[in-house]
């Protein structure tokens, strides 16, 4: 049986658009490891980095703060081995392959089918949870003034009825492989159409759902996320039988994906895993809410109730909105009546005599802390301008200065000029000395004049915000 496979690719001209069909496909993507890796590298660096689908199940971004599935799960994964968590936001299992093969990443996390062709490329840790292939097709238009009889025959119900249908799937998922197979199961033609103008699963459901085109095929698990967005939906067709899910690390890491393998032993084991799952998996409602919302990467384009007032400030400074947006939510969360146990108050969280410095006598007042914020950043902006004259190293004087005040920072640079580092860069500089100053051969030193500071705070302070502007550039515009 000869199987319909077109493969469009969309190119954007005015009112144009041309397809090739028929053309055969190959692998574009590195197929086995450039570089040698594994668990013992990973923590030498001290750092883990993982690969990751921008969707409404595994990574997105929701009033400011990461989550999703895997990225809960990555950051449990990350203690278990003593690491950090680098995410890098990448589409498509093709991109993903060829990323962690070129060693751009150590771990494919994503929702991804284990099948025979993949395990050529990838090796698979244990599954997380089993799923299926289901049809992602349109209900009637009236279907809520139908009986659930009328609606099911206005459906397809039996892959029977999608000989001769055009089936938009991404290329060499297993989406189109299991629709291949399908055709020769059936013995008639799905005109299986390889949809190369989008990049993710999701995005074809949405245009399902928006009319654009009438079927596509979805893992289960995500298909019943989107269907609480899109109710109009229909997702109850099966087309396989159940299929593991599982994360991907390179073939020659066997160490690291042994590690997965026994912390996945353990975490199912406990109450965490299911809670996480349940989460994500079955809280169709929070899924809508989530999704819907203008403060979530998948709804909208915000981060807060204030980004109008944060772009003006950011843009006093010089700064990139979203860069602001990261410091106020390291303060308060975006909560404007936030009070620290030291009494500082409000989005920016100033102590009020530095907040009447500036110009802000009511700290709950959104429009009044982040003037003042802005107000007191400008100042020791303009303190490191002839120290350090490096934006970008200044940024990060500027950070640690607003955190832990400036004497503690100015101590630290002294330090490090005296040793013999150089006190205009911060990482392994004078970042170093700051975290010195709890040990008392050096906070009693003559040069430092602010004394003690447990100082860590400050520095995972700045590498906080700095991770998370590079979070909110990823999905927010600017």
């Amino acid at each position: 049986m000869w199987v319909r496979i077109r493969y469009c690719l969309a190119l954007i001209i005015p009112f144009v658009f041309l397809s090739a069909c028929n053309q055969p496909q190959r692998a574009n993507f590195v197929t086995s490891p450039e570089i040698n890796i594994d668990l013992e590298e990973i923590r030498q660096r001290g750092y883990i980095n993982a690969l990751v689908d921008n969707n409404s199940i595994s990574y997105f971004i929701y009033k400011g703060e990461p989550m999703g599935y895997e990225y809960e799960l990555l950051n449990h994964f990350a203690k278990h081995i003593g690491v950090t968590l680098k995410i890098q936001v990448t589409s498509g299992v093709d991109r993903a392959i060829d990323q962690i093969n070129k060693g751009e990443g150590d771990i494919i996390a994503f929702p991804l089918t284990v099948t025979k062709e993949r395990t050529q490329y990838v090796a698979f840790s244990n599954p997380h949870f089993t799923t299926y292939q289901v049809l992602v097709q349109r209900k009637p238009e009236n279907w809520r003034q139908m009986t659930l009889d009328a609606v099911n025959k206005a459906v397809i119900r039996n892959p029977i009825e999608l000989i001769g249908k055009q089936v938009h799937v991404l290329a060499r998922s297993s989406f189109e492989t299991r629709l291949a197979h399908l055709s020769e199961e059936i013995g008639g033609d799905i005109d299986i159409v390889i949809d190369t103008t989008s990049s993710e699963s999701e995005a074809l459901i949405r245009r399902v759902a928006m009319g654009e085109i009438d079927y596509t095929v979805a893992d289960n698990t995500m298909a019943r996320v989107n269907a609480s967005y899109y109710p109009d939906l229909d997702i109850e067709t099966p087309l396989s039988v159940a299929q593991q899910v599982a994360w991907a690390t390179r073939l020659n890491s066997p160490d690291l994906l042994q590690a997965i393998n026994e912390w996945l032993s353990i975490i199912k084991k406990e109450p965490t895993f299911m809670v996480i799952y349940n989460r994500y998996f079955k809280s169709p409602r929070t899924s809508v809410i989530r999704m819907k919302s203008d403060y979530s990467s998948m709804g909208g384009n915000m981060l807060s109730p204030f980004d109008s007032l944060i772009r003006k400030g950011a843009n006093t400074l010089g700064w990139d909105w979203r860069l602001l947006a990261s410091l106020i939510y390291q303060e308060s969360r975006f909560l404007p009546r936030s009070e620290s146990w030291a009494g500082a108050r409000g989005l920016m969280q100033l102590m009020p005599r530095t907040a009447r410095e500036f110009g802000a006598f009511d700290l709950d007042d959104p429009r009044q802390s982040i003037a003042a914020g802005v107000g007191f950043l400008k100042f020791l902006d303009n303190y490191w301008m002839d120290k350090v004259p490096t934006t970008e190293e200044r940024l990060k004087f500027v950070l640690a200065s607003y955190n832990v005040g400036l004497s503690h920072v100015v101590d630290a640079r002294r330090l490090a000029e005296k040793y013999g580092k150089d006190p205009g860069v911060w990482y392994d500089n004078v970042e170093y000395y700051l975290s010195k100053k709890s040990d008392p051969d050096f906070y009693r030193d003559p040069i430092v004049t602010a004394g003690y500071c447990k100082c860590e705070e400050p520095i995972d302070y700045v590498r906080e915000i700095l991770a998370r502007y590079d979070e909110y550039r990823i999905h927010i515009a600017s």
